[in-house]
Order: C-alpha cells, then sequence, then structure tokens
C-alpha cells in the first residue's frame, strides 16, 4: 500500500489486476468456437469473473476475520479454476503458448497478492 488508507475495493491492486485479466479473457474467447460457448467459454469467463466478485465481497466483510478470509479463500480457488481452464484452452488449441503464459503469469501475481492477503488479513480491517 502507498500509506493512504483505502476507501475502496476498487483501489486494491489485486483488484485491478483481476479485472484485467477478467478483460483479458472476455476478449479473447470471442473468438474461440461457436461449440464452446456453453461449456469452456462460459466455464472460464465464469470464473474469472468470480476473482474480483470475491475480493469486493471480501472488502465488505473485512471487518469479519473468518469472513474475509472466506471470500479472500473464495477468490483463491476461483483463480485457480481460471489457470485450469487456460491451460486446456492452450491444449485444445484455442490460445497460442505465448497467450496462455501471459495468462498464467497475470494469474500468478494476483495469486501472489492474494496470498499476502491472506497472511496479513489484520492489515485490511
Amino acid at each position: 500500500m502507498n500509506g493512504k488508507p483505502i476507501k475502496s475495493f476498487r483501489e486494491l491492486s489485486v483488484y485491478q489486476k483481476a479485472c484485467e485479466l477478467d478483460l483479458l479473457i472476455f476478449r479473447e474467447t470471442k473468438s474461440w468456437p461457436k461449440e464452446e460457448r456453453y461449456s469452456l467459454i462460459d466455464q472460464v469467463r465464469r470464473s474469472s469473473r468470480s476473482i474480483g466478485a470475491n475480493l469486493a465481497e471480501a472488502w465488505a466483510k473485512r471487518r469479519y476475520p473468518a469472513h474475509f478470509l472466506s471470500k479472500l479463500s473464495d477468490a483463491d480457488g476461483e483463480l485457480q479454476e481460471t489457470m485450469h481452464w487456460l491451460e486446456r484452452a492452450s491444449e485444445y488449441g484455442y490460445l497460442s503458448s505465448e497467450q496462455c503464459i501471459e495468462m498464467i503469469e497475470i494469474c500468478k501475481l494476483i495469486g501472489a497478492m492474494l496470498g499476502k492477503m491472506l497472511q496479513m488479513p489484520d492489515s485490511f480491517s
């Protein structure tokens, strides 16, 4: 943090990175095969969108440590699921190796940020 108190979940770097990933996935999946619309596309979009949503919920619950940690854990679970779907998409040939690596690197960065939040939840209450 930069010293100024955070007033909204929108100011969290991890939330901003999650939104970046969500948008990247949304744009990329527009070109995937139509037969994946109700399966892989829905799955990866849903899980990537849930990362930011869970962070927003965690922020609202930060006064309650158990709830805060639970929502952060949910965000991490959705992150792991997103990485799974990205890797599958790469294996199916929908993502190039470079695209997959780029997105997985963003996922790893989000994961590291979530890890710090999970280790120091008191600094957010």
